[in-house]
């Protein structure tokens, strides 16, 4: 980068990283696939930084980013190979680790946009109207998508789980 934007590239990803992580890791849930959804983002942003910088929600245009390339990645499942599991993490006070795994399994079956939706929704704490900036959509589309999400979740989750799962009000 000719104009010497590179250092504030550097110095954004430097302090995104764990956020970019956190949030691949939730929308694939395997430790080498986040890294890999990470690295492939900052890249992107690396090549577009022009643009990226002059977003007017940075941290928004960037997620947006990290979303599409976890979709893109899903349609062009068939060169993936499960290596294995990621290694055991501390759970979070009061989190049952049976319980984190049921649930993304059960994610792990619902479709690619649902499964983003309901991530950015209910594990990153995302509002309607910033999930739709991130997805490119309405946020009606949000809305149906979450309750298409959930209502797969309670599908494949069962009678088990079946109150765990509720679509209250929109933020």
């Amino acid at each position: 980068m000719a104009d010497g934007s590179e250092a504030e590239y550097v110095a954004y990803v430097s302090g995104r990283i764990p956020a970019l992580r956190r949030l691949a890791y939730l929308l694939c849930g395997n430790d080498h696939q986040a890294d890999d959804l990470v690295q492939e983002t900052i890249t992107k942003i690396f090549v577009r930084w022009p643009q990226v910088r002059k977003a007017e929600n940075i941290d928004n245009y960037v997620h947006t980013i990290l979303v599409r390339t976890f979709l893109d990645d899903r349609r062009r499942g068939w060169w993936k190979v499960l290596l294995g599991t990621s290694p055991e993490r501390a759970a979070p006070a009061g989190a049952a680790v049976e319980d984190r795994e049921v649930l993304r399994a059960a994610l792990a079956q619902v479709p690619p946009r649902q499964q983003a939706v309901l991530v950015l929704r209910f594990l990153d704490d995302r509002p309607v109207a910033e999930v739709a900036e991130i997805m490119g959509c309405s946020q009606g589309t949000v809305k149906s998508q979450t309750a298409h999400g959930l209502a797969a979740l309670r599908r494949i989750l069962g009678d088990q789980y079946a109150g765990t799962f509720t679509y209250g009000e929109a933020r």
